[in-house]
């Protein structure tokens, strides 16, 4: 208990005072870097830890002696471009004043923003492949969004300087699972503060802060002026702002209450019951009201909020991407969302993007919701791996914005115009599933046309085996008599070949 007590006591009222504390990390931070020539990445997300954690740097190589800061020190940002806003803008200034700050001052700092690969971006593969909101059970959006640009970078320093040194603002007093998970790596440390990177080889974690608390943080931001000229009480009200009780006051000692649980992240982040920081900010600022309609599309893809029992299983395909059925517990398993609501969803984006930029403040005049390239990647898996010949995209974005869609104009190998395909799902009618068999036959045919016969009959043939069945219960009647025959079968049954399902 004592240990625990004295783990919570202000960092700085064991130091002796602000100016001791700053000064011993910043000394100890300096003796580090110059302890061997492996150069430094050093992780930024803009909000208070990791500004803290910077500063630090910023200040140590201030302290050295001319000609020994050498090493190089890259500060990442990873933008997974469905960043809250705000503090999108906060940070991407912060990355400008960055690099100005260190030429002028002579520092081996270079400031990256990190983006996501088109392929894994978050709206490619939610309204492009269809995959279902993201949910503790199939939580596919932190590796592609956060953990892969990162990883990315810091294997290209490896592989130039052969190990690398990771800065992290990372906290003991963050949470009771991170104060564990930070003493287990204590147990394989060869020097204070710094652990072997387990996620990559080659690699070590430095976390010179892990010992503050949030007060003092706050304490160090607003009395410890910002290095490279950003301004940290604008930080400060950030946070405030996204406080639900619109209280973040001033710290001045360890008993004062800080706003340090505030939180940031992507705005259509469903793993997470609500919205806290934008909502807050919503409805603290009126300046920042712009910013309710992305609440709405967030709200559109919360699977939790459509039914406590089935979610989302209405406006997804009862059929695996792969075009598979699969069961658990004899219940379909749900795969990627119709096209329907893709498109709806599409709209809703490009509707609200362009209501934002008409309305909004001067500084999100020119704000992209979803970026040219994401669209034009969205456009490519629709006709090509999805067969949507209709080619629906840029008469969504059209009827969506009121201007002309920017990207490609016609693509080139579709079978047939609009108003064929029109003409077909009307001959079709009611019946679905014939309407798309028909149309991957036209999309594979049509393709194969131009690049080469060469396996286009397993391509036909799958097309087929897709579009078997009316619906799902069609699919699952069909699975349960298939499964119900082979178990006679085995009990050595005889079954009439009819009553067998082909």
């Amino acid at each position: 208990v004592q240990e625990a007590k004295a783990a919570q006591r202000s960092f700085f009222d064991q130091a002796g005072g602000l100016a001791a504390g700053v000064q011993a990390v910043a000394r100890g931070i300096a003796q580090v870097y110059l302890s061997d020539d492996v150069p430094w990445v050093v992780g930024y997300s803009g909000g208070k830890d990791s500004t803290a954690t910077l500063q630090l740097v910023w200040l140590a190589l201030q302290s050295l002696e001319q000609g020994q800061a050498t090493k190089p020190v890259h500060v990442i940002s990873t933008d997974t471009l469905v960043e809250n806003p705000i503090v999108s803008a906060w940070v991407g200034a912060s990355l400008d004043k960055m690099a100005e700050s260190a030429v002028s001052q002579q520092l081996p700092i270079t400031s990256h923003k990190l983006t996501p690969a088109l392929a894994d971006s978050f709206w490619v593969n939610l309204i492009g492949r269809g995959y279902p909101a993201p949910r503790q059970k199939f939580r596919w959006c932190t590796e592609r969004l956060k953990i892969r640009p990162a990883h990315n970078f810091i294997s290209s320093v490896v592989d130039q300087y052969g190990e690398t040194l990771l800065v992290l603002g990372t906290r003991k007093a963050e949470s009771a699972a991170r104060a564990h998970r930070m003493a287990q790596h204590e147990a394989t440390r060869q020097r204070d503060k710094i652990s072997p990177n387990a996620g990559l080889a080659n690699s070590f974690i430095y976390t010179p802060i892990e010992d503050w608390t949030n007060d003092d943080v706050w304490l160090f931001l607003l009395e410890q002026p910002n290095p490279w000229g950003h301004d940290n009480f604008d930080l400060f009200q950030m946070y405030k702002g996204a406080s639900p009780d619109n209280e973040c006051p001033v710290v001045v000692d360890s008993g004062t209450p800080s706003c340090g649980d505030s939180r940031f992240g992507c705005w259509v982040c469903t793993l997470v019951e609500k919205d806290k920081s934008m909502q807050a900010m919503v409805s603290n600022d009126d300046e920042k009201k712009w910013m309710m309609p992305l609440l709405n599309i967030r709200a559109e893809i919360d699977f939790r909020a459509m039914s406590a029992e089935n979610g989302d299983r209405h406006l997804r395909d009862y059929r695996r991407m792969q075009g598979h059925i699969q069961l658990f517990n004899g219940r379909v398993i749900p795969g990627p969302y119709k096209q329907d609501f893709r498109e709806r969803l599409l709209r809703l984006v490009l509707e609200t993007q362009s209501h934002v930029r008409n309305t909004g403040p001067e500084y999100v005049r020119n704000l992209s919701l979803v970026q040219l390239a994401e669209l034009e990647e969205i456009r490519r898996i629709w006709i090509v791996d999805k067969h949507e010949i209709e080619d629906r995209l840029p008469a969504i974005y059209r009827e969506a914005t009121g201007e002309d869609y920017p990207g490609k104009r016609v693509a080139d190998d579709l079978p047939f115009g609009v108003e064929e395909m029109l003409l077909l799902r009307e001959l079709c009618g009611e019946q679905t599933w014939r309407y798309e068999l028909v149309r991957e036959l036209l999309s594979v045919s049509g393709r194969k046309s131009v690049s080469g016969r060469r396996g286009v009959f397993k391509l036909l043939e799958s097309a087929v085996n897709r579009h078997l069945h009316d619906d799902e219960a069609d699919a699952l009647a069909t699975l349960h008599a298939r499964e119900a025959a082979i178990t006679n079968a085995k009990e050595g049954h005889r079954i009439p070949l009819k009553a067998v399902p082909e």
